[in-house]
């Protein structure tokens, strides 16, 4: 067994379980009120650490996976905002209080990890069993992107949602939290003997059902980038990190980003049409591909803010 072709792997696994360690082992020991300073700061820390990543991709794998990687960063960390304004709305919907909250999105992100190691490993079977599904992925990118461009500006309801509806009826949950816990003895609150989830453990689930189905957008975005399992996986891995650091931050302010979802959009038809020229043989360069991505995000980023400017900031839940 030649270990250099698990090197790579090993070093990502080591880098991501240090992270979590000393995210939850060291700054979150206890519970606490996350503030946007606080937000911000560990935010920038695990985007160094995704960026810094992605140059032991660039040293170790070369120039074009290093730039495949910064792309699907990139692509993964902007698809994952709307995801930042469901999380917002599930917590607000089950009064989730904040100093909870970095409880609910930490072990979301152990979810996630497993979840999303599952449907990549799935994706780069067929991929691999069947070249032509990266025209579908494709397809399926560039009618999300025009969906997206036209599609009206509805908030979405968690009473609504179908899963929140089934939990409710099948979970045995208290009504009210009983301070982190996820679970609680029935006989402790004169209920009949047993495991009974807590409304945090509810919260929990619809992050992870929130993820699932943002994952259906951006997995294919990446595939559509690169085939290579490994960069797919990292740089979703690196962006969900960080994003659900900042999310402190962003969820105090992502009114503020009405607009990146047009340059999302964009960025999504512009990826669907990519994997269907590369069947024409026709190759878009992969610094162009990530010159055009960046562009186009910072774009929106730009006009949002400068569209936005002077609006109030929600109130804080």
């Amino acid at each position: 067994m030649d270990f250099a072709l698990y090197l790579p792997w090993v070093v990502f696994a080591v880098v991501v379980i240090t992270l979590l360690v000393f995210d939850l082992g060291v700054l979150h020991k206890d519970s606490h009120e996350i503030s946007v300073a606080e937000s911000l700061k560990l935010s920038a820390f695990y985007i160094a650490a995704g960026l810094a990543f992605g140059g032991y991709v660039w040293w170790s794998k070369g120039a074009q996976a290093g730039m495949d990687y910064y792309t699907g960063f990139l692509v993964e960390k902007s698809l994952s905002m709307d995801n930042v304004f469901v999380i917002s709305l599930i917590f607000t919907a089950l009064a989730i209080p904040r100093e909870y909250q970095h409880r609910v999105l930490f072990w979301g992100i152990l979810g996630a990890i497993v979840m999303r190691a599952i449907m990549i490993g799935l994706g780069a079977t067929l991929v691999n069993q069947f070249n032509w599904i990266l025209l579908v992925f494709g397809a399926f990118l560039v009618f999300t992107g025009v969906k997206m461009l036209f599609a009206k500006d509805e908030e979405p309801s968690v009473e609504n949602m179908k899963l929140y509806q089934w939990l409710k009826n099948h979970l045995r949950m208290t009504p009210k939290l009983h301070g982190n816990q996820f679970f609680v003895e029935g006989s402790s609150i004169g209920e009949k003997a047993g495991r009974v989830a807590t409304p945090l453990f509810l919260a929990l689930l619809m992050v992870e059902g929130a993820d699932l189905v943002f994952a259906v957008d951006s997995i294919p975005a990446i595939f559509a980038i690169t085939q290579d399992p490994f960069i797919v996986y990292t740089s979703n891995i690196f962006a969900i990190l960080g994003l659900r650091a900042l999310y402190f931050a962003l969820a105090a302010m992502v009114h503020r980003f009405h607009y990146l979802k047009y340059a999302l959009a964009v960025v999504l038809v512009f990826i669907g049409v990519k994997i269907g020229l590369v069947y024409m043989s026709i190759k878009i360069p992969s610094v162009i591909s990530l010159s055009v991505t960046f562009g186009l995000l910072l774009a929106g980023v730009l006009y949002s803010l400068y569209k936005t400017r002077g609006e109030p900031i929600p109130e804080k839940h």
